[in-house]
């Protein structure tokens, strides 16, 4: 006898954060989202948006969005602007200590206006 799984669709929330221009090139803001700062990244020239914690675990302070834009091996990343841990703006993974992953948010760029969902 097979046995069959009740699947809830999922509907995600979009917030807008910004529009898109007002992020420079391999920067970040943080924007307060549902009482939780969440640091947005855009990573070169282009439309790509990608968005974690904006708490660093390591300095204990909210400060992410003011680290370094960069890559390590082809993984867009950002480097802590205190320690200088990098963490991978996919997976939120501390590149330097694998034990630490932060929590990410899926971002999209809809009618030139960043949007993370939560």
């Amino acid at each position: 006898m097979s046995q069959i799984e009740s699947i809830q669709p999922t509907t995600q929330q979009w917030t807008i954060i910004c529009p898109l221009d007002r992020i420079l090139p391999n920067t970040g803001v943080c924007a307060l989202v549902n009482d939780r700062q969440i640091a947005v990244f855009r990573v070169g020239e282009g439309m790509d948006v990608y968005a974690i914690d904006n708490y660093d675990p390591f300095s204990k302070a909210n400060v992410l969005s003011r680290g370094i834009v960069g890559d390590r091996n082809g993984i867009p990343k950002v480097a802590s602007p205190i320690y200088k841990q990098n963490f991978s703006l996919l997976t939120g993974e501390c590149l330097d200590d694998s034990s630490v992953k932060l929590e990410t948010f899926s971002a999209r760029i809809v009618d030139g206006q960043v949007q993370i969902s939560n």
